[in-house]
């Protein structure tokens, strides 16, 4: 497979060859696998509701067992009570869990490759920026012709980029070795310099 690597200013300039990737085919449910795994994992899991042990007050009977015409209770904090505890309400836990490593290689591989097929992945050759400056960020992306969100794959951390992109909506800028496949399917193009796609080949795919 080969991919055009355009510089800042969009024009072509060269060529990427790669025999790992294959867009003919995308494995949408290893995606999709591995995005909600990613999403459970980032849950806190620390919801709580009251049964009706631990609502406040309810120790007295409201009114005795015969004689008063009234259905009989036990506490005013029994369930169909207003202001009465909860059955089977959401209690703390941890929704974690894990897929095997393989897969997740996998999924970062078909998302990179579903990219490729939607031509929504562009290969810049250099992307540096001297001096934090939004401004220049933005000049950047449109002559890029970069319109919706966009997801921004450097090979090592670049603070300048970083304090660059910060402030314009839906931009977001990742290291090589920080990638995952939810950033790549919720932004509408990726961006990735040809140094960081030949680390991803060579470390994560």
């Amino acid at each position: 497979m080969e991919l055009e690597i355009r510089d800042i200013n969009n024009a072509v300039v060269g060529s990427y060859k790669s025999d790992k990737l294959d867009p003919s085919s995308v494995k949408k449910e290893v995606i999709h696998q591995v995005v909600v795994n990613y999403l459970a994992n980032q849950r806190q899991g620390t919801h709580s509701t009251k049964t009706r042990g631990e609502v406040r007050g309810g120790g007295r009977k409201p009114w005795r067992q015969k004689h008063t015409g009234r259905a009989r209770q036990g506490s005013i904090r029994a369930p169909h009570w207003v202001g009465g505890g909860i059955v089977f309400g959401p209690k703390p836990r941890d929704y974690s869990y894990n897929v095997p490593r393989k897969l997740k290689r996998v999924a970062l591989r078909e998302a990179i490759e579903g990219k490729i097929a939607d031509k929504e992945l562009l290969i810049i050759d250099n992307l540096r920026i001297e001096r934090p400056k939004t401004k220049e960020m933005v000049s950047i992306l449109k002559k890029l012709s970069i319109n919706g969100t966009a997801l921004i794959v450097v090979p090592e951390k670049d603070q300048n980029l970083l304090l660059s992109s910060r402030n314009i909506p839906g931009v977001t800028v990742r290291r090589a070795s920080d990638l995952n496949v939810y950033d790549i399917v919720t932004h509408d193009r990726v961006i990735i310099t040809k140094e960081a796609m030949e680390k991803l080949e060579a470390e994560r795919l």
